[in-house]
């Protein structure tokens, strides 16, 4: 066995690529692909404290665990009150997680306006008592993921990072964008690099990575410990094995599909399901001459149905085709028989 990239306390994490956690995306049948290439960490869409303290609600299905093991598993909450987020911690403890991380970088209004997210930033002594607390009282690793700040003048993330050090967090994770920018504008490479020269424990890295290229040039740019990719691992998990996708021929994309299929249909059912691996179609087929099968995929209503197309799919379209080819070619049209589906 090779050796670890990093540990996160006494935690191997073998591998440097690592898929972002990402609500409505980063669920169990997605992670199952991605750690098929690679990903060396595996972390759960975030949760709300609130919603792990009361009745069971659909909201602790975001904390599921594939029946065939994830390891390292990462469970990722989120909230505003640090005795809530410890109570909240320490409940879940037992389901599955290897580390506990708090998510201070989410910048949607509704959690960041409350305090949370990247809003906890602006909050160094609940930043400190929150990590305080859960490295006092839980016995898996806790870490944390953050941005640079709230806005260009307020860039703290420095203070921050090391405020959570030095109160127990065993890794920092940077996205290089403050909360004003959201995804918008270039990631603040520089900004990593300094964070990791600032802190004794494994930095990753997060912003801008789209290509094999990017992943290394992070790497080499900010000696961070490893790559967080997000948004591109959509559609292209063979990223995180660094594999750029133009390098793909059109019948691994459909192996890939069919697998992603059965993941969601197993974890989600039938019709949710269905749902489920249509929203990742999106990202499959994004740029490729496939329009008119994704609209047909969309109607489908069973699974033989979305079987039954996804072969004549395939035979439509030659499976040594290469997708730097699938992205030249004028559309790919469905069969006359299937035109009224």
């Amino acid at each position: 066995m090779s050796l670890p990239s990093f540990f996160i306390r006494d935690l191997p994490v073998y591998g440097d690529t690592i898929l972002s956690p990402m609500a409505a995306y980063s669920d169990v049948p997605f992670r199952a692909i991605c750690r098929q290439f690679g990903a060396a960490l595996h972390y759960t869409e975030f949760v709300p404290t609130e919603a792990l303290l009361g009745d069971p609600n659909p909201l602790w299905r975001r904390l599921d665990v594939h029946p065939a093991g994830e390891h390292p598993m990462v469970f990722q909450i989120f909230g505003n009150d640090a005795q809530q987020i410890l109570r909240a911690a320490q409940r879940i403890e037992s389901w599955g997680a290897d580390i506990i991380d708090i998510n201070m970088g989410c910048s949607v209004p509704k959690v960041s306006e409350k305090g949370a997210g990247v809003g906890m930033m602006r909050q160094p002594k609940l930043v400190a008592e929150t990590f305080r607390l859960l490295s006092k009282h839980l016995t898996v690793a806790v870490t944390g993921k953050l941005r640079l700040g709230w806005d260009e003048a307020s860039q703290n993330y420095l203070e921050i990072a090391k405020i959570m050090v030095d109160n127990g967090a065993a890794l920092v994770a940077l996205h290089g964008r403050t909360r004003s920018q959201k995804y918008r504008g270039r990631a603040n490479w520089d900004a990593i690099a300094t964070l990791k020269q600032s802190v004794n424990v494994p930095v990753l890295g997060n912003g801008d990575v789209r290509t094999v290229a990017d992943i290394d040039r992070l790497k080499a740019y900010t000696n961070c410990d490893g790559v967080m990719i997000g948004r591109a691992a959509l559609g292209n998990p063979w990223l995180l094995a660094r594999v750029d996708r133009e390098q793909l021929m059109f019948g691994e994309i459909t192996a890939v599909i069919r697998q992603h299929l059965h993941e969601a249909i197993s974890y989600y059912g039938t019709q949710d399901g269905l749902e489920n691996i249509n929203r990742h179609l999106k990202k499959y087929f994004s740029g490729l001459a496939l329009k008119p099968f994704l609209r047909a995929f969309q109607a489908v209503q069973t699974v033989p149905e979305f079987e039954d197309l996804l072969g004549v799919m395939e035979t439509a379209v030659p499976s040594h085709l290469p997708i730097a080819e699938l992205r030249k070619v004028p559309h790919f049209e469905l069969p006359n028989h299937l035109h009224s589906c």
